[in-house]
């Protein structure tokens, strides 16, 4: 079941050890954070102690892992952490690393879950700002055969299909059907490799960190003693061997499907890089970090423009508003023919919504364009501030009255005339808090789901004074 409220942890906990590819010794401290904050790492090493946030936009490196950097910071491999959070549905923490890269601990995300049960989870007062797609989002890399979708779900499910084309492997399916079940079923599964890559992963400056403890190693090809004896220096062990499975050292596999079930884990941390909780149901066909990678930009890509969807303020003539003219009219001084909003649909602390109906009957239409109407780009802006002025009016105290007047209009932009016949919605949203009469807001007008016009003001309240 997924929460649909916000969580973080109840207090902090720390974990030490090397970086797989790094090969670097770090301690890393989960400490919660508020609402709205979201995962967050912190170099506490570096000048400036900078912050990363887990985001597809900040990676910069895929090399047989997910590696981020903003602000010249860099963190190395932070996909199974973010698999750990996503698995116990941690929406906010942030994550103070004293070197380049978590610590690998078995090559799973098992202890990650473990320390983190510790600290207990804390819900909070925000609803989570879940992205569902409305439709199939798909990724291909025809070249590597990889196809990974999302598809429409109210759930988070993942299911994932590889084929090495190895007879130690062959092709494994690994599914999470329940969120819930990530800690159980997924996260104590661990990275793997083939033998045959190890030397160039080394060569690469790569796996520095690597031991036969923190990663399965798997032999697909016949094995000479001498390259037995060569393994064992590479991993600092006195010997090293190889059961008639193809698993190096005799290693247990914890799943049969292991190899699998971790790159399910890893599709499970790099998609927690979109920034937000998913509802999907996630198809991947042999997918990698880049292709994973790859997807969760795709993914924000179809979340901007849904987010730009869901600001369109929707007009239901149906319902009745929050306040009709004669309402509007005792809050707002202005009277015909420059009271420029008909009603006000929506209103809250921070945003407003108010209709005007378009007719070739206004006033203004008769010296302006008379035989092309359109309705003039500064009586927009009026009337966009007018609607402001109701929710600066509402914060301010409704039962008093208030004189608005206009400081600034920035950023001001118009997108597409807007003709007789039309019903143009101006939304106003504050910017920030009104701090001694002085209001800040972004004002956009539309008609149906276009934007007509935009502009940032600024303006002043000054209570008026009664006989």
């Amino acid at each position: 079941m997924l929460y649909s409220k916000q969580h973080t942890i109840q207090k902090s906990v720390t974990l030490s050890g090397v970086g797989l590819h790094t090969g670097v010794q770090a301690n890393m401290t989960f400490l919660p954070a508020p609402p709205n904050h979201g995962i967050k790492f912190q170099r506490i090493d570096l000048e400036g102690q900078p912050i990363v946030d887990a985001d597809a936009d900040n990676v910069v490196d895929l090399s047989r892992g997910t590696t981020i950097e903003q602000s010249g910071a860099r963190i190395n491999t932070v996909e199974h952490t973010l698999a750990a959070l996503v698995g116990m549905q941690i929406d906010n923490v942030l994550i103070q690393l004293d070197g380049p890269e978590p610590p690998i601990m078995d090559g799973s995300s098992q202890q990650f879950i473990v320390a983190l049960q510790t600290c207990g989870l804390q819900e909070q007062d925000m609803l989570r700002n879940f992205f569902q797609p409305e439709q199939g989002i798909f990724y291909q890399e025809p070249d590597r055969d990889v196809e990974i979708a999302a598809l429409p779900l109210d759930d988070y499910r993942l299911t994932v299909m590889v084929d090495y084309n190895s007879p130690v492997l062959g092709s494994q399916h690994a599914s999470l059907n329940d969120i819930e079940q990530f800690s159980e079923e997924i996260a104590s599964c661990r990275t793997f490799c083939f033998l045959h890559e190890l030397e160039m992963l080394y060569k690469n400056n790569l796996i520095r960190g690597g031991d036969l403890n923190n990663a399965i190693v798997i032999v697909d090809r016949v094995v000479e003693d001498g390259e037995l004896e060569y393994l064992a220096s590479l991993f600092n062990k006195p010997k090293v061997e190889v059961k008639k499975e193809g698993i190096l050292n005799n290693i247990e596999l914890r799943y049969k499907n292991e190899p699998a079930r971790h790159k399910l884990l890893d599709l499970v941390g790099d998609l927690a890089l979109v920034g937000r909780p998913l509802k999907a149901q996630i198809l991947a066909a042999r997918p990698g970090h880049a292709a994973n990678v790859g997807f969760a930009k795709k993914i924000k890509k179809a979340m901007k423009k849904a987010q730009n969807k869901e600001q369109i303020p929707v007009y239901d003539p149906k319902m009745p508003p929050v306040f009709d003219i004669n309402r509007i009219a005792e809050l707002l001084p202005h009277r015909y023919p420059f009271l420029m909003i008909d009603k006000i649909i929506q209103l809250d602390e921070t945003t407003v919504t108010a209709v005007k109906n378009i007719t070739v009957n206004e006033p203004y239409f008769m010296g302006h364009f008379p035989n092309n109407p359109v309705f003039p780009g500064v009586l927009q802006i009026e009337a966009m501030a007018q609607t402001g002025g109701i929710l600066a009016i509402n914060n301010m105290g409704i039962n008093e009255q208030w004189w608005t007047y206009f400081l600034s209009v920035d950023q001001c932009r118009f997108r597409k005339m807007v003709i007789p016949g039309d019903t143009v919605i101006f939304r106003c949203e504050l910017l920030e808090p009104i701090r001694r009469g002085i209001v800040k807001m972004k004002g956009m007008a539309y008609v149906g789901s276009d934007l007509v016009c935009e502009a940032v003001m600024s303006a002043r309240l000054v209570k008026k004074e009664t006989n």
